[in-house]
């Protein structure tokens, strides 16, 4: 599968409502309200005409519509915005229906997915209704706290305080084509400053460049990419997986530390990309950071390897070039990934193959180390499982960045150092000549992390995985399918867990 889905600005569809995206998705006649009439209470004179009229023009009673369906059999709690009632304003009774729906969500252990599309707080209702922002930004939070999925499809439009609040808390958040979707209405802007916003910000398009969006996504495919995204998040596997047969026995060839060097640097060899295409049952891209960042040098996703689940955090060596090495970023990007891993109750896979992090005075201003320590810090601490898989090189601190885990599993030409042995020959030799020799004396292929307990288990190269790559992709998917299961099926709880992940 495409490990990008976007859609150009000009891509043009039919703006659906509510009730129409609803039945969409959902499979037929499995919708169930969970709406009660609002409360009106004090809501007289024009504001009180205004509200019957926008139902009696939508046929919705509110802005919201709140209730349960099935994805593919799969019961799903839904927030969805009729945008046709005052412009999808949340007032103090639409907060009160989301809240309750959310709470309800929670309480029967339900994914759940909201669809915006909104001006954002009801105006007519000024303060009362603005503060509901933080009622439902804790209810969310309540949800995602239980561990329990919260997946978000931006409308056209999504702004104010729903983009401010509900709209930007999802797990993993995509967005119509062409769909307006920032904090400040344009209008607005215009308005207060006497000149229009600029065009192209506030899109869809616009923020998955800046990594705020993971996709933009026409709702015709929605139901499609959610049943893929729940069929990872809610997957368990049902025991422990047998070892696989093709890795039983198999002697692991003695193999020169810069032979090994220079096998993981080949043009051909695979890397996460491959992985995942020949490995992954399903994959779902995530993009960025989130928060308006993202590094081509890192791709982060929710996969399943067999029936295992896990948030994956894979060093991309076809994004990292000469002019774009990994940068701080990257490692911003793969502190979401662990975020993910530890809201939703899920393993976090680690893949390391780098040429080193970015030595650059753009990744010193951007706080390059202290991401890296951060990494470091959050991996040692984090309460899922983690598995690391030693990929290819592992070149110096963005290396070990994504290292420490409760397994490590490793590719038997796959290597770890301070520094590419051409550094430490720099280093220690003042030339380029020693580098074969500085890597024997480091002791940096995976054979030798093993004998040192760095390395739990290796994956053979039958014999090199340039020259076999899907055969070597599949084994090594079997052999974190069974990892990950294990990790799973442990039981153990988040202090015992970083105890001997310590050890």
């Amino acid at each position: 599968m495409s490990l990008q889905v976007t859609y150009p600005a000009s891509v043009t569809t039919k703006r659906l409502n509510a009730r129409e995206l609803i039945e969409l998705v959902f499979d037929q006649d499995s919708w169930v309200s969970w709406d009660t009439p609002p409360a009106r209470v004090g809501f007289n004179g024009e504001y009180a005409a205004e509200l019957a009229a926008a139902q009696e023009r939508s046929g919705a009673d509110e802005s919201v519509l709140t209730g349960e369906g099935r994805i593919r059999g799969r019961r799903v709690a839904v927030l969805a915005s009729e945008f046709g009632f005052l412009a999808g304003s949340i007032g103090r009774d639409a907060a009160d229906r989301l809240v309750t729906g959310i709470e309800r969500a929670t309480a029967e252990g339900l994914p759940l997915v909201a669809a915006p599309c909104s001006g954002g707080t009801r105006m007519q209702e000024g303060t009362p209704a603005f503060v509901q922002m933080v009622r439902i930004s804790a209810a969310v939070a309540a949800h995602k706290a239980a561990a329990l999925p919260y997946l978000v499809y931006l409308r056209h439009p999504t702004t104010g305080g729903v983009m401010a609040s509900w709209g930007s808390l999802g797990h993993v958040t995509v967005a119509e084509p062409g769909a307006l979707t920032g904090f400040l209405g344009p209008r607005v802007y215009e308005a207060l400053y006497g000149r229009p916003f600029p065009e192209g910000v506030q899109t869809a398009e616009n923020l998955h460049a800046h990594g705020i969006v993971d996709a933009v996504v026409p709702a015709t495919e929605i139901g499609d990419l959610l049943d893929r995204a729940l069929r990872i998040l809610c997957s368990r596997p049902a025991a422990t997986a047998t070892t696989p047969p093709d890795t039983v026995g198999t002697e692991i060839p003695e193999v020169d530390s810069w032979d090994a060097v220079t096998r993981s640097r080949r043009e051909e060899r695979p890397g996460v990309r491959r992985l995942l295409r020949y490995a992954a049952a399903d994959v779902i891209p995530l993009n960025g950071t989130g928060e308006g960042e993202w590094d081509p040098g890192l791709l982060i996703a929710l996969a399943r390897f067999g029936d295992a689940p896990c948030v994956f955090l894979g060093q991309d060596r076809r994004g990292q070039t000469a002019d774009h090495p990994m940068g701080p970023e990257a490692l911003r990007e793969a502190r979401r990934g662990m975020r993910l891993a530890s809201e939703l109750g899920l393993p976090l896979l680690t893949v390391i193959d780098t040429q080193g992090a970015a030595l650059s005075v753009a990744a010193e201003e951007g706080g390059l180390a202290g991401e890296i320590a951060r990494c470091l810090s959050d991996l040692v601490t984090l309460d899922a499982p983690t598995l690391c898989l030693m990929l290819g090189e592992g070149n110096g601190g963005g290396a070990l960045a994504l290292l420490p885990a409760d397994r490590v599993v490793a590719a038997q030409h796959a290597w770890l150092s301070p520094l590419p042995p051409e550094g430490a020959s720099a280093i220690v030799h003042r030339d380029l000549d020693h580098a074969p020799e500085m890597a024997r004396a480091q002791r940096v292929r995976a054979t030798e992390l093993a004998e040192l307990g760095i390395v739990d288990r290796i994956v053979p190269e039958l014999p090199d995985a340039a020259d076999e790559p899907e055969a070597f992709c599949r084994r090594v998917g079997a052999v974190l399918s069974e990892e990950l299961t294990t990790l799973l099926a442990a039981g153990a709880g988040p202090v015992q867990r970083r105890t001997q992940r310590y050890q």
